[in-house]
């Protein structure tokens, strides 16, 4: 029952939780070198904020703000690197720059060539789950099920081994704040893929909304769901406070090996 954490880097004048405080490459390294000595396993690279409202930005711009700090922190650290993102192109770049992983919010469904992008890389790839509008007419645990199944369909045709996916229940995305609360009630319905799953709730609007709590007091409602996640055999948390969620899950092993 060994959870890997993500640490969350944003590289993104608009993101809604840090602010944009890592955008120039010094701090960005800075909070790398930070993450890693807290326990971060793997560096979550983002370009473009996934919030509620962001600015959508070109492509190209995606590709110049993340393909430096990728390689700059491949050069400076030993760690594995994940790129956030739905864009193939982006993608591309960002593995030949040395991303290991493609984190991708649209599970491949965003961009028709992302499953071969992966594919040909050998890279791992996160399917998350997502859909066009939150709207269940089959049913809200059978539909994310079923979108989950497809994502994973597109994988193995478009080439990606089944031993490279990793699948996350997409918390916050399409999904209104009680079936947020349903879907990590039901974590362990994803289980019956036998993948490894992620869980990323990190200072989302759900512990928002449970705690009544502004962004910048999120984080032991995060720190709940990561030992939840851990309960329910997630493999990997994705996170901002690399080292308060470190702690919760180091002690939750501890009682889980007694």
């Amino acid at each position: 029952n060994n959870v890997y954490i993500m640490g969350i880097l944003n590289v993104t004048p608009d993101s809604f939780s840090d602010g944009g405080n890592f955008n120039n490459m010094d701090s960005a390294l800075r909070h790398v070198s930070q993450m890693l000595e807290e326990g971060a396993d793997i560096i979550d690279v983002g370009g473009e904020s996934s919030r509620p409202g962001y600015t959508h930005i070109s492509v190209a711009e995606e590709i110049e703000r993340v393909t430096p700090v990728i390689e700059k922190i491949k050069s400076e650290f030993n760690t594995v690197i994940s790129i956030d993102t739905y864009h193939a192109d982006c993608a591309e770049a960002a593995l030949e720059a040395g991303a290991d992983l493609v984190n991708d919010i649209w599970g491949l469904k965003a961009d028709d060539r992302m499953a071969q992008v992966v594919a040909k890389s050998g890279a791992a790839v996160c399917l998350m789950h997502n859909r066009q509008v939150s709207e269940y007419p089959e049913g809200f645990i059978p539909g994310v099920i079923a979108d989950i199944q497809a994502s994973i369909d597109i994988a193995l045709a478009g080439g990606v081994a089944r031993d490279r996916i990793v699948l996350d229940p997409g918390i916050g995305f399409a999904k209104s704040y009680e079936q947020n609360l349903i879907m990590l009630k039901h974590l362990n319905e994803l289980n019956r893929f036998e993948l490894p799953c992620l869980l990323g709730t990190s200072r989302k609007s759900v512990i928002g909304n449970a705690l009544n709590l502004p962004v910048s007091e999120r984080e032991e409602g995060t720190m709940a769901t990561s030992i939840w996640g851990m309960i329910n055999g997630y493999s990997f948390v994705r996170v901002h406070d690399v080292k308060k969620n470190k702690r919760a899950l180091d002690m939750m092993k501890a009682i889980m090996d007694a």
